[in-house]
């Protein structure tokens, strides 16, 4: 079977390609060992993250990592025998994370985020996926004065810099947008530009389902047979063998498995995080998306429950789980707003890939012709989806991207 292009991996990066190549006409095979969404993308804050234009950074401050350093956080939780072989990623993100260097990349950065929500507004209007769509923002929550202060400063630069939008909540606004929040939190602050994704892996179901009616096949198969031929490139699937012209490397934090085969070295790390989802207590509502931004650890109010979402814990990719994070983040959570019972078997648990310096990693590999990445995009993969997906396939087909790719080229990794 041939089509003009394979795409590697069915998360929401490699979906999203598929889906404006096939959106511009052309043939494409999207292959996954499992299921569409089923592996990082099934599980996240569901937020569209229009605020988001400074990348998450590695801590500087030495008090700080003194304090993370204990490993009894919510926020982040390391492995100890995990560090020697993940230091060298941790010490290329705490240098890109250097005052000057962040401010660079944010520059850089800053472009993508722009174009997120108006990529996902069209692709939603024609996969009709309204319905798993809240177009109200979310909130982070303050417990102390200082926190609050520094981040209505720091949200007042953002909005200036990037025109985006927040509303400073006090008490009394907090309490008329939550009303079942029982913590007397000093303040809290409402980005009104995100979307928030009431089932992040039914959208990527009907990202597929369009990207189906637009004559894109979708079909199991075995990324690790990929190979070169005489005119371009082929992989195993349970339908048989599938050629193409072109293949898109988007297996996520599985990518430099594939990429290191072909002789690329990229510094990929992971940062896995947890999900629970909760049933409503007595009637308990949850209105917004909150962020108690001082604990590390978020509420969603989706189709299936309360989710709460961990923050970042670092380790090998294939380490067996250790959700503590859930545990230490549920006591939390119980005490500012009635959870009933878990609702899962387990938590899940998913691996978002990161690159040093915090930017994805897209564009033509540098030494194979007809070979394409777009992987690394660490706490954005939903947010960035569409906006890759169309700029990796403009560029594919020779068109002028819609923003320009040189910062995310993979050849600041393998010249």
């Amino acid at each position: 079977m041939a089509a003009d292009v394979i795409v590697l991996g069915a998360g929401i990066v490699g979906v999203s390609v598929a889906l404006q190549l096939a959106r511009r006409g052309t043939s494409v095979v999207l292959v996954d060992r499992r299921g569409p969404g089923e592996e990082t993308s099934f599980g996240n804050a569901g937020l569209i993250q229009r605020e988001g234009v400074v990348p998450y950074s590695f801590p500087q401050d030495l008090a700080l990592l003194a304090k993370y350093a204990l490993n009894n956080r919510v926020d982040a939780h390391y492995h100890a025998g995990a560090l020697p072989g993940i230091a060298p990623f941790l010490a290329r993100y705490w240098y890109h994370s250097r005052q000057v260097r962040h401010q660079a990349i944010a520059r850089a950065y800053a472009p993508l985020i722009e174009n997120s929500l108006s990529e996902h507004d069209i692709l939603v209007r024609e996969a009709g996926a309204d319905d798993l769509i809240a177009r109200q923002g979310w909130i982070e929550l303050y417990r102390s004065h200082a926190k609050r202060d520094a981040n209505y400063a720091a949200a007042e630069k953002v909005e200036k810099d990037h025109g985006l939008h927040h509303v400073k909540l006090d008490a009394k606004a907090l309490a008329a947008a939550e009303p079942n929040l029982s913590y007397p939190f000093t303040g809290a602050l409402q980005w009104t530009d995100p979307w928030g994704v009431k089932d992040p892996h039914a959208l990527t179901l009907a990202y597929v389902q369009l990207f189906e009616s637009l004559g894109g096949t979708f079909v199991k198969g075995d990324a690790s047979t990929l190979s070169q031929t005489a005119t371009g490139w082929k992989v195993k699937t349970q339908d048989g063998e599938m050629e193409a012209e072109s293949a898109v490397v988007a297996l996520g934090p599985w990518s430099d498995v594939l990429t290191s085969r072909l002789g690329y070295r990229f510094p990929l790390g992971v940062k896995r995080g947890y999900h629970m989802h909760y049933a409503a207590q007595n009637g308990t509502t949850l209105n917004n998306w909150l962020l108690d931004a001082e604990r590390g650890y978020l509420l969603a109010p989706m189709n299936k429950g309360i989710r709460l979402t961990t923050g970042a814990e670092f380790t090998h990719r294939d380490a067996p789980k250790s959700p503590v994070q859930v545990d230490r983040a549920e006591r939390v959570a119980r005490t500012i707003i009635p959870l009933g019972n878990r609702l899962d078997a387990e938590p899940w648990m998913g691996a978002r890939p990161c690159t040093p310096d915090m930017m994805p990693i897209i564009g033509k590999a540098p030494r194979h012709s007809g070979l394409w990445f777009s992987f690394g995009h660490a706490h954005h993969g939903l947010t960035l989806g569409p906006i890759t997906g169309r700029i990796l396939a403009e560029t594919m087909l020779g068109e002028a991207p819609v923003i320009s790719i040189d910062s995310y080229r993979p050849e600041r990794f393998n010249p």
